[in-house]
């Protein structure tokens, strides 16, 4: 599917994202420019993600990046790290709008090679190393859910187990005791269904962790 850049977004069932970590290179007048791009979900991760490359590459003048994450792509942020105003982040922040990608991390690291390349060499360096680092990775197109957490009573556990069941829910984070806690992921199309047949049982308390 191809997302709709309006004012307003539809809301879409898959969205497009990369599969595992890639980069990309790019040399420039002595300069190389190392593009890194990770399928990424919010700004806690991509702080992770930026740290351990700041410890890869300690010796790179610069760590510019980008990132985009929700169906709504309202979360974003472009970062030029000490490079001019708009040089470096909003051309690699353009790659990932070009690709219509979401969820996505990418950071390019510079290691200076002494000559200076202008406002427009440095837009053209980012955006060719980020460029570079999607083409050598691997878009996928993933199906969308809803994702919830619940708590339920040791008594109710073969019943709400019947339900994931018969909806065939994956089960991560579980706690099995007195008071039991899970988390799944429900169809965009059926949540509704799903969250009626839980919540029929009076000691499930459920709480949506976001769509994703």
């Amino acid at each position: 599917m191809r997302f709709c850049f309006k004012e307003k977004l539809e809301i879409a069932s898959t969205y497009k994202t990369i599969r595992d970590r890639c980069e990309g290179l790019f040399k420039e007048k002595g300069s190389k420019f190392i593009g890194i791009a990770v399928a990424c979900y919010n700004e806690n991760q991509a702080k992770d993600f930026l740290e351990d490359w700041k410890k890869e590459h300690h010796q790179a003048r610069h760590l510019c990046y980008a990132y985009r994450f929700g169906m709504d792509m309202n979360v974003y942020r472009a970062n030029d790290d000490g490079e001019p105003n708009n040089s470096a982040g909003a051309p690699i922040l353009g790659q990932i709008d070009s690709f219509e990608l979401t969820n996505v991390l990418i950071g390019v690291v510079r290691y200076y090679g002494g000559t200076k390349l202008g406002v427009g060499g440095l837009i053209n360096a980012y955006r060719t190393a980020a460029k570079e680092a999607l083409q050598n990775g691997v878009v996928i197109e993933l199906e969308l859910f809803e994702w919830i957490e619940m708590s339920f009573s040791y008594e109710d556990m073969p019943h709400i187990m019947n339900v994931l069941k018969k909806f065939s829910l994956t089960i991560e984070n579980s706690k099995f005791e007195l008071n039991c806690e899970l988390r799944t992921a429900l169809d965009l199309k059926r949540k509704e269904e799903i969250k009626a047949e839980l919540m029929q049982f009076e000691s499930v308390e459920m709480k949506t962790i976001g769509i994703y």
